[in-house]
């Protein structure tokens, strides 16, 4: 099966005010297939959501390749970009703020409903709402007056709302109590299809649990890669030794 989503040798460096450049991703490389749920792991600074913000085009990349669906996206603009993210979602840590706390959930998981009339996309709101596990009438409520988790329910709604073929979830389980993690990791479990999701995260068992491979980063670079029991139960590379001895 070809991947979904290729990434070759991506690269970027930022200049910081006094202290020179950092190498925040350096040459890293992975493929993601239709239906797979690859994990990225590392500690804070390892480069893990920059790698997200360069596949997601939020960030221009130095050096490399993106490849979504046979097609580069590295450098895409405008209409192009727009194009592009019907096919790739993200899913962000806290929710609340990528909703406009001045609109309804139900308006923000419509916005991306093109072509529908205000009530079938309002329809269409509620029916994605559902399949995400929310009651309908929580498309009437503004971010503010749900939970944390609800309100991550309803941003991987909006997300599907786009009929995308990946979904990157950036730490988006990281602000939320055990059962709830529990719960949205269910829900994106039991999406059905080909959706492919990139899962960021630096909750090891988490990891293990969701996904079928892992990535492990460090300063920048990949440096190991494999199953779960693979990485976490037989790690190879030093750092990752010393990334699951911290958590035990």
């Amino acid at each position: 099966m070809e991947p979904i989503l290729s990434v070759r040798e991506l690269t970027k460096t930022f200049s910081r005010p006094g202290q020179g450049k950092l190498t925040a991703v350096n040459g890293v490389s992975f493929d993601l297939r239709p239906g797979e749920r690859l994990g990225i792991i590392g500690e804070s600074g390892s480069g893990k959501t920059t790698v997200a913000n360069l596949i997601t085009r939020l960030l221009d990349a130095d050096g490399g390749r993106i490849l979504l669906d046979g097609e580069d996206i590295t450098s895409v603009t405008g209409r192009d970009l727009r194009r592009v993210y019907r096919k790739i979602q993200m899913v962000f840590q806290t929710p609340a703020e990528s909703f406009d706390p001045r609109r309804t959930l139900g308006d923000g998981v419509g916005e991306s409903l093109r072509g529908l009339s205000r009530r079938e996309a309002r329809q269409e709101a509620v029916r994605l709402m559902e399949r995400c596990g929310l009651p309908g009438e929580f498309a009437r409520r503004y971010p503010h007056e749900v939970s944390g988790g609800q309100c991550q329910r309803a941003a991987i709604a909006r997300a599907l709302a786009m009929g995308p073929k990946v979904l990157i979830c950036d730490e988006a389980t990281s602000a939320l109590d055990v059962t709830v993690q529990k719960e949205i990791l269910d829900l994106l479990r039991g999406l059905e299809g080909d959706l492919a999701i990139l899962f960021i995260c630096h909750d090891i068992s988490l990891v293990q649990q969701f996904c079928h491979r892992v990535l492990v980063m460090h300063r920048g670079e990949i440096v190991e890669q494999g199953t779960p029991d693979e990485v976490i139960c037989r790690p190879q590379h030093a750092y990752t030794r010393h990334l699951i001895d911290s958590v035990l």
